[in-house]
């Protein structure tokens, strides 16, 4: 478990809890309120109660819809006009698509190589037209660049004020259903979804301590974070790839919203993400990608020690199915070799 340095005073560029109650009025019967269940057998193992936020089961199969659902919603009717492009690992692009979908707004979503091809078509199934350059994040940003220059407008997958408020719809429900929640365990990418979901549960629920979790292989928050600054990263292949990607060196919000508000930030290997995926379906009866078991995978490997409730939220499905058979079925999957 890492620790870093918190600020002595609060960053100017946070997203209140205000702008959050306000984007869940906004997107109110355009997402799905996800259920909580309890995990019987982690609760047993932890010692304490231990509940599983089934964000999974969300519309797009991700808790990226509820930001792209804000995002849109926000449009100028200029910027409607012209269509919205964004770029991503996966799970923002399919959760853009459908909210674009929603709205009537032309979508192009730009992707690198390294994104699994039932995220593509999944994406293209929403309506999105989808575009594949490079082998990272960074490259398929520069597609992005091109369309805004053209006047398309960019809604980026964390990054962004409107993006955040909604993923932190998620934390005042967390805050409604677990109030006695002391520890939540949130997956770090770029940072939107834990700047929101820590946003919402400090300012209810001040006690609380927010534990991210990522992958070993190219956590860009986590350099970042040790390095006192925003830094690139390579970006590798995982079984948690929608963790994958920068978090930009011009980051306004998410960087200091998540230095400021997580208490503590975790890493984990590719056999214990595996780890992850197997126990929630073989125990949860849950099919969840990789980088939604995190939480599960930091649990069972011993990395987090709980003290009472705790919360972990499963934060996509949209997993390859034979990948996930194979995971299930105990085969050791190294996804570095499959992807070069």
């Amino acid at each position: 478990m890492t620790k870093f340095a918190l600020p002595t005073e609060r960053s100017e560029n946070s997203v209140t809890l205000d702008e959050i109650i306000e984007a869940r009025r906004t997107i109110s019967g355009m997402i799905r309120h996800t259920p909580v269940e309890p995990s019987v057998s982690l609760s047993k193992s932890m010692g304490v109660p231990v509940n599983l936020k089934l964000e999974h089961s969300q519309l797009s199969g991700s808790f990226k819809f509820r930001g792209a659902s804000n995002a849109v919603a926000h449009l100028t009717e200029t910027e409607r006009a012209a269509g919205v492009v964004g770029v991503s690992t996966g799970n923002h692009g399919r959760g853009l698509a459908r909210a674009c979908a929603n709205a009537g707004v032309r979508c192009v979503i730009a992707m690198s190589e390294l994104v699994p091809q039932n995220k593509i078509e999944a994406i293209r199934g929403e309506g999105a037209e989808v575009l594949i350059r490079g082998r990272s994040q960074d490259e398929a940003q520069a597609a992005v660049d091109a369309l805004v220059a053209e006047g398309m407008t960019m809604i980026p997958p964390f990054d962004h004020r409107h993006i955040i408020a909604g993923q932190g719809t998620l934390g005042l429900e967390i805050s409604e259903e677990m109030p006695e929640v002391e520890t939540v365990l949130v997956q770090v990418s770029g940072g939107g979804l834990i700047s929101g979901v820590a946003a919402a549960l400090k300012a209810r629920l001040p006690h609380v301590r927010i534990v991210g979790i990522s992958m070993e292989r190219g956590a860009a928050m986590h350099a970042s974070l040790a390095a006192g600054h925003p830094v690139e990263v390579t970006e590798l292949a995982t079984l948690a790839d929608s963790l994958g990607g920068g978090i930009g060196l011009d980051n306004c919000f998410t960087f200091p919203m998540v230095r400021e508000l997580v208490d503590d930030l975790v890493l984990l290997t590719e056999a214990e993400i595996a780890n992850g995926i197997r126990h929630c379906y073989w125990e949860e009866r849950q099919i969840v990608e990789g980088s939604g078991a995190v939480g599960v995978g930091a649990l069972l490997a011993g990395k987090i020690t709980l003290s009472g409730p705790t919360m972990l939220i499963l934060s996509g499905g949209n997993i390859d199915m034979s990948l996930h058979h194979r995971v299930i079925s105990g085969e050791d999957v190294d996804v570095s070799q499959e992807s070069s």
